[in-house]
């Protein structure tokens, strides 16, 4: 049968959340054992190559790919790979296949926050709960692939094992959070892997000592650790081989001196950590502590994933992201510090008792404290711009949905801003897909090529070309089955 491609453009339930953890590989889309059987095939477009970091270009034009149940069988030119007898043959001529996308690290709360991430092409969302992303809600369908991220040696809150009853006491966050025993560290990695974690977060009260053998240790058990470091030097956490640290307004704290990282070993909640914050937000593009940090980010294992969309809103000529398609999908009250529907920019709240001052002190105090919020997101794109001229690994990640940042359509405006950073359209591009089998080993995915998941994005025009040309949607293939994305625009928020 031949099918053309026509372009188109709650917080989960707690008690549902562990029973269904061990779900998070299965199929997405529910189809019969008959489409199971029946091979789909993808012909005549452009197979994008996004391997090698997105340093190799041996794009395949005029491609076959052949897909049998969820994952692809075979890729190469019509004429030299076989179309299956009684295939579903999609016509794409003109158009170019990418792999699903990759939205690292972000929330994925509810039935609207997947149908945003399906319909902006996000396939798989490396998934965080905690109290400004909800939990994560694992009986939207259809959905993403969710990869789990659990909190590792620490006590909280929300962590995925703080319901189960032999951990209540042991993760109930008290005044402040507290480190877990070796023991019961180890104990946690093994329970929270059962459940089907993916990646472990080592958060700022981890010590360097917990932090390196907890990271040796989840390599043992094929985890991934992120480093959200504080009391561990981030240098020490990148020595022992840490895979990703998230966000730039949080990996910039590696350029800090030794007098003020001291503090921080001992009191990661204390009036130092603001204190070594602000020092590293002010320093010089040109300073030797911070070349020297990116040196060592460049020499060894540890990626980026800055997350750069966080501050997208108090970046120059930023659009109002309420305006794309899926945006209408997400309620604003159930975001945590959203952009402004109207303008697309951050409000910045003023005190109490400045409501007593005239109308025009008012306006005056608004627009100091939004000069100021764009005055520190240019600090951190520049401190950014020098690590980047040392060519660190990069990975594509949102952050979403906190800060102004969006499922999915925030994963897009993250392709962008790597752009706009300095990395070509396909290594933003593989940052958001291949990278992620490169550096963590999840060869299930990030290609199209034979064995992989058949998560793919068909599109209109070419992503290497112009980054904007990944919103150019024509086709969702998810799980081997082609998704209806405008019926995603119906769901209810």
């Amino acid at each position: 049968m031949h099918v053309p491609i026509r372009s188109r453009s709650s917080f989960a339930n707690p008690a549902c959340f562990f029973l269904v953890c061990a779900m998070a590989f299965s199929s997405i889309t529910a189809y019969s054992q008959g489409a199971q059987a029946t091979p789909l095939v993808l012909a005549g477009g452009t197979v994008i190559d996004v391997s090698n970091w997105g340093n190799s270009a041996r794009d395949i034009a005029n491609a076959i790919v052949v897909i049998q149940g969820n994952k692809i069988t075979a890729v190469g030119l019509a004429g030299q790979v076989p179309v299956p007898k009684g295939a579903r043959i999609v016509d794409c001529t003109g158009k170019y296949l990418v792999p699903g996308l990759i939205d690292g690290y972000a929330g994925m709360n509810s039935q609207a926050q997947a149908n945003a991430n399906l319909y902006m092409g996000v396939t798989t969302v490396v998934a965080r709960a905690d109290n400004q992303r909800g939990f994560i809600d694992r009986d939207a369908r259809p959905t993403p692939h969710i990869y789990p991220v659990d909190s590792i040696g620490v006590t909280d809150n929300w962590s995925l094992l703080a319901r189960q009853p032999e951990w209540v006491s042991k993760l109930r966050e008290g005044p402040h959070t507290t480190e877990l025993s070796p023991q019961d560290t180890a104990r946690q990695m093994a329970d929270t892997a059962r459940l089907g974690t993916r990646v472990l977060l080592l958060s700022s009260h981890v010590t360097a000592a917990n932090s390196q053998w907890i990271i040796a240790r989840a390599h043992q058990m094929g985890l991934i650790t992120y480093g959200i470091f504080a009391a561990t030097p981030y240098r020490v956490g990148v020595e022992a081989g840490v895979d990703a640290l998230p966000r730039m307004d949080r990996y910039i704290l590696g350029s800090i001196p030794d007098e003020l990282q001291q503090p921080l070993s001992d009191d990661p909640d204390g009036s130092a950590t603001a204190t070594a914050y602000d020092y590293a937000e002010h320093v010089s593009p040109t300073d030797r502590r911070l070349q020297n940090y990116a040196r060592i980010l460049a020499a060894h294992h540890s990626a980026l994933m800055p997350a750069l969309s966080l501050y997208y809103a108090n970046l120059p000529e930023h659009r109002n992201l309420w305006k794309e398609p899926a945006a209408a999908l997400l309620d604003p009250s159930r975001m945590y510090r959203p952009t402004n529907p109207a303008t697309g920019s951050m409000d910045y709240p003023l005190p109490s008792w400045s409501h007593h001052l005239p109308a025009t002190a008012q306006r005056w105090m608004e627009e100091n404290l939004q000069k100021k919020a764009a005055t520190s997101a240019l600090r951190l794109w520049r401190i950014n711009e020098t690590i980047f001229a040392d060519m660190p690994h990069y990975l594509a990640a949102s952050g979403a949905d906190v800060m102004g940042t969006m499922p999915g359509i925030s994963l897009q405006t993250e392709l962008e801003l790597l752009v706009r950073m300095g990395l070509s359209p396909r290594e933003a591009l593989a940052a958001a897909t291949n990278n992620y089998a490169l550096q963590f080993g999840w060869n299930e995915l990030g290609l199209i090529a034979a064995g992989r998941r058949a998560d793919i994005l068909v599109l209109d025009a070419d992503p290497t070309a112009n980054i904007w040309n990944v919103h150019r949607i024509s086709s969702i293939v998810l799980d081997g089955e082609i998704l209806g994305r405008q019926a995603l625009l119906n769901t209810r928020k």
